[in-house]
């Protein structure tokens, strides 16, 4: 279906339709992405947030493009060895289910920042929030996935005294689908945030209610670090690829480098008649992912603190030089694959993506890290802390929650934002935004881009097909290729093991990507049949 007007495609039916209805009140794409945003900190709980962050990217009508970084960042306090002990090793789950698993919050500063910078200036604080302050004190009917998601962590939630008071149900029945889920303490924390905007989080009662916790659990955010939180907006990453221009998010994001680089070095090699699930097209892509996964552990990190060689691994000399040793007739071994020389330069998640009528499009990618996050509600404020300080590299070549190592450039340091594998894109052709992309998924979201982008640009999909073909993803350790479960058929999983790989195929479902195409007829989204997922517009 083709909407004429204006379309919101996120993980949520309530986000999504607040978004249009926003819109058909004047609104205009940011004021109903900053408004879809909090209402997927009501309803999307496990990854729609006010205690995360994330990152947007934007181009308005007249062609400015905007990216703007709110993610997380380490509280004043942090140091390099915090999740180790006395000898030097990790401290299981501490940098995912303790209080010092919390970075200082991004997502309301970064939110109210988009609304009031680029909203249309019809819309107010209060009606911005109206839709999830609603939600949150009325509540809203379960779906199947949610109260699913909620009953897998029973015995988590019940352990915090903030979380068990919203996830466990009183009658200690499990959650059922059409469950009324009731957050009043939400409610009233976006009451706050609508009447005095960040101060009425990020100081005031809510602020206080943060430090408390943390301080008396053992965390490190502290009044200050929440007071001098600030977004930020970065210089987009753009490349190109066979007729669109791409524009993604740079650093602290890792998925705007990648995404260049992996095209660049795909368009190395002659791709006529390379067909998507082939063993060869599986093989190479692979084998383009190692390589720029490897580059990412060496070479990424936030860009305030580290020089990221961006120029260099986005360079088309620079793709020649790392394709340069794929074999298309067999696999290179991870451990035979180093990042490359670059000289000195001065999951769980969701994404939605809008369009107005007026031809402003945001691709908004939002995060707690993992599912639910740290697990810790901030009690009496009613909302989930991230556990995004597991994004750092906590020791050189040690694994993250997603299997991705790191070396020294992303190591913990006082307000540094941890790198990010969030890689919203747009991609424009013939001067005019011709695709809005975005997935959740940890490590897999740049690949998931990728595939999605190249199923358009390469294959000739329409949009919806590009997000329900089955996907892979390889990300140099561990030495495998993740395979979505009965996506492939066993005479082609045979053929890479015959080229030398090795193949997972345990994990499930592969990013859940919410994109747009906009065409001639009119803006088609694309919901992603691996999760829940809702398209609205007029």
């Amino acid at each position: 279906m083709a909407f004429p007007h204006a379309l919101v495609v996120s993980a949520s039916p309530h986000a999504s339709e607040a978004g249009a209805q926003l819109m058909r009140a004047g609104g205009n794409a940011f004021d109903a992405a900053a408004c879809t945003g909090f209402v997927l900190a009501v309803t999307w709980p496990e990854a729609g947030n006010l205690g995360g962050g994330g990152l947007m990217v934007a181009r308005k009508s007249a062609g400015e493009v905007v990216t703007l970084d709110f993610r997380e960042i380490a509280p004043a306090t942090s140091y390099a060895d915090m999740f180790l002990d006395a000898k030097g090793e990790v401290v299981l789950d501490l940098s995912l289910r303790s209080a010092l698993a919390s970075g200082v919050p991004g997502s309301v500063e970064g939110l109210l920042r988009l609304w009031a910078d680029h909203g249309s200036g019809k819309i107010s604080r209060r009606k911005l929030l109206a839709p999830a302050i609603r939600l949150a004190q009325d509540g809203f009917p379960l779906s199947a996935e949610i109260a699913e998601s909620i009953n897998k962590r029973r015995d988590r939630f019940a352990v915090d005294p903030g979380a068990s008071k919203i996830f466990v149900r009183a009658d200690g029945r499990p959650w059922r689908e059409g469950d009324l889920l009731v957050q009043p303490d939400l409610a009233r924390t976006l009451r706050r945030i609508a009447a005095k905007g960040r101060d009425g989080f990020y100081r005031g009662p809510v602020a206080h209610a943060i430090a408390s916790q943390q301080s008396n659990t053992g965390g490190l955010i502290t009044l200050d670090d929440l007071a001098t939180y600030e977004s930020k907006y970065r210089p987009p990453i753009r490349g190109d690829f066979r007729g669109y221009e791409i524009i993604s998010m740079g650093p602290p994001s890792s998925g705007g480098i990648l995404l260049i680089e992996m095209l660049n070095m795909l368009d190395t090699f002659p791709l006529e008649g390379l067909c998507p699930g082939t063993p060869a097209y599986i093989h190479l892509l692979t084998e383009i992912q190692r390589r720029a996964y490897a580059d990412r552990a060496e070479h990424m990190a936030d860009s305030d603190f580290h020089p990221v060689p961006v120029d260099t691994l986005i360079s088309r000399d620079y793709a020649r030089r790392r394709a340069s040793d794929i074999h298309l007739d067999r696999a290179t071994p991870s451990a035979k694959i180093r990042a490359g020389e670059t000289p000195p330069e001065p999951q769980h998640t969701t994404h939605y993506s809008v369009v107005d009528s007026e031809g402003n499009a945001v691709a908004l990618t939002t995060t707690l890290n993992a599912s639910f996050g740290s697990g810790i509600v901030i009690d009496g404020a009613g909302f989930l802390m991230n556990n995004q300080m597991d994004d750092f590299s906590i020791k050189p070549g040690a694994p993250n929650l997603y299997g991705v190592t790191g070396g020294k450039a992303n190591a913990i340091e006082p307000r540094k934002r941890m790198l990010s594998s969030m890689t919203p894109t747009l991609a424009v052709r013939d001067g005019r935004t011709a695709l809005l992309l975005g997935s959740p998924g940890g490590s897999t979201i740049v690949t998931t881009v990728l595939q999605v982008f190249l199923n358009v640009a390469l294959h000739g999909m329409n949009i919806q097909d590009a997000v329900a073909a089955p996907r892979h993803h390889s990300q140099w350790t561990p030495d495998e290729i993740f395979i979505e479960p009965d996506a492939f058929s066993e005479e082609t999983l045979a053929d890479l093991r015959g080229l030398g790989h090795a193949i997972n195929d345990k994990p499930s479902k592969i990013g859940a990507a919410n994109c747009i195409a906009i065409e001639a007829q009119g803006l088609h989204g694309a919901s992603d049949p691996r999760r829940q997922s809702s398209a609205k517009g007029f």
